[in-house]
């Protein structure tokens, strides 16, 4: 690969017109028959490698699988970061996590991490005369300052002030405290005989945990840290305190959140809705409804994929009984890579078998190598887009604020998702051209620069294992790492020295997008 190509790329005229779409995002758009229905499903922790229709063995996801074959497979989708908190607020803003200190994974008493103050994608459907709603794990913050909250009375800062008409939503996820659901700004089925506390400090006196009361653990216990308080028989992370009837069971959060996501989309049939359904499969602690329970050969981990893919069966059997389906977007990815062993004893890695939850990639979850943020990306639009293809286009899913803004005729005020770009076109499967560069961001702010032909990992001089548990490499490397994705997907064989010119190249991308001098 000679290096005068990246050049071309870099400074070529279709940088150029990138930069243009994101400041004026109606450039070109496409009239699709009516403004459609949009439901972004976004999984937790699920890998490239989880869904039959990328590969995996021994499971079977047979709606996921469908709404492939009616739409697009992408396969070469990324998201922003290899952790949860980063990519959703890089989803939901259009600005790289990396860019505002504080996006790092939140704990569950978390202030609000998205400042009310900006814009953000359901701020831009709202505006545009959709009813907008939120269902599942949040992991955002909420309330104005972290420990500060009232879990016993209404919460000042919700994700009512972010665009979203309906929330229902866990508070974080479903190995940290506290464990109950949220619903409009109030804890769901709230308890007056039970009042909540919670801390990440210290415990409360009288309460039982993980570390010291292991005997209590009857549904699952921990293999590494989530040793503290006890709901449902689990250990989380962090203390509480009280909740009663308002604790979740973990066994029914994909129950309930489905439920209410469906009843939202019943409720709301005969106008325009934007559904942010972001599930906690298959997410620690995996612990799936008896249903589900050896529906996969892979024990607790696989069944969770089993129950992921029957919320998404649920969504779409709604749709079609409301005639809805002709007419609705869907959008299916994740926020990070797989892990197999999280935190809990699950059997996950006894259990993997031949399966590969990060698919042909290297890394997992928290990694810089490409496991960490490849993820599976599906788009089906009955009413535009032609069934049955599949697409390697370059995309980071950083893009899809803006490019929603496009698809329903809204407008991104000044300053808003500046890190955002237009690639609607890109995920309607009506442009092949691939995206210059995506920024990918690891666990411990590493930063790669990943192009159609190169993958570049910026060096730093941390462990190259993770050291607080999972078995993952991180990508760390005291060196620059240089790897030619066409030939070596796997990221095995460093290139740097071989080729220094390309690593100039991307390495002055991320100076330029880290000082804010090159954004698309």
């Amino acid at each position: 690969m000679k290096s005068t190509l990246l050049t071309l790329s870099l400074f070529s005229p279709l940088f150029g017109s990138m930069a243009a779409g994101a400041e004026n995002p109606g450039n070109d758009k496409q009239q699709a028959p009516e403004r459609p229905n949009v439901i972004l499903i976004y999984a937790d922790d699920l890998g490239y490698g989880d869904l039959a229709c990328y590969g995996a063995r021994g499971i079977r996801t047979p709606h996921v699988d469908r709404l492939a074959a009616e739409g697009i497979r992408f396969t070469n989708t990324h998201a922003v970061a290899a952790t949860s908190t980063p990519s959703r607020y890089s989803l939901l803003t259009g600005e790289y996590a990396w860019r505002r200190p504080g996006t790092d994974v939140a704990a569950g008493n978390a202030g609000m991490i998205i400042s009310p103050y900006q814009y953000t994608l359901a701020d831009a459907f709202q505006h545009a005369g959709y009813t907008t709603a939120a269902f599942g794990k949040w992991h955002l913050g909420l309330g104005e300052k972290s420990g500060t909250q009232d879990w016993n009375a209404p919460l000042c800062a919700t994700p009512a002030d972010l665009g979203f008409d309906h929330h229902y939503i866990m508070a974080a996820t479903a190995d940290r405290v506290p464990c109950v659901f949220i619903e409009d700004g109030c804890v769901a089925n709230y308890d007056a005989s039970a009042p909540i506390e919670v801390s990440y400090r210290k415990n409360f006196p009288g309460e039982p945990t993980g570390r010291d009361n292991p005997e209590l653990l009857y549904n699952l216990k921990p293999s590494h840290g989530h040793d503290q308080s006890i709901v449902n028989g689990i250990s989380r992370i962090g203390y509480m305190k009280g909740g009663g009837r308002a604790l979740w069971k973990d066994e029914n959060i994909a129950d309930s959140i489905t439920a209410h996501a469906v009843d939202f989309i019943r409720a709301h049939s005969h106008e325009p809705f934007f559904i942010y359904f972001a599930t906690n499969d298959v997410h620690v602690p995996r612990f799936p409804h008896p249903r589900f329970r050896g529906q996969s050969s892979m024990g607790l981990r696989g069944d969770a994929i089993v129950q992921f893919d029957w919320s998404v069966g649920q969504i779409m059997q709604t749709l079609e009984e409301l005639g809805l389906a002709d007419n609705t977007l869907i959008i299916l990815s994740s926020d990070n890579g797989p892990v197999v062993d999280d935190g809990y004893l699950d059997q996950a890695e006894e259990l993997l078998g031949e399966h590969r939850p990060a698919g042909p990639f290297r890394g997992n979850k928290y990694s810089a190598y490409e496991g960490g943020t490849a993820v599976p990306a599906i788009v089906r639009w009955p009413a535009r887009i032609r069934s049955g293809q599949e697409s390697d286009v370059l995309m980071s899913q950083i893009d899809w604020m803006a490019s929603l803004v496009t698809l329903i005729g809204a407008r991104l005020p000044q300053g808003s998702a500046p890190d955002s770009h237009d690639c609607l076109k890109n995920l309607l499967g009506e442009d092949q051209t691939d995206r210059p560069w995506v920024i990918e961001q690891s666990s411990n702010h590493v930063l790669s620069v990943r192009t159609p032909e190169w993958k570049y990992i910026e060096p730093n001089d941390g462990s190259p294992m993770i050291t607080w548990g999972p078995k993952i490499e991180t990508g760390n490397n005291p060196v620059p790492q240089l790897y030619d994705m066409k030939k070596d997907i796997n990221e095995q064989d460093n290139l740097a020295t071989q080729h220094p010119d390309i690593v100039f190249q991307l390495e002055t991308i991320l100076r330029k997008v880290r000082a804010g001098k090159l954004n698309p």
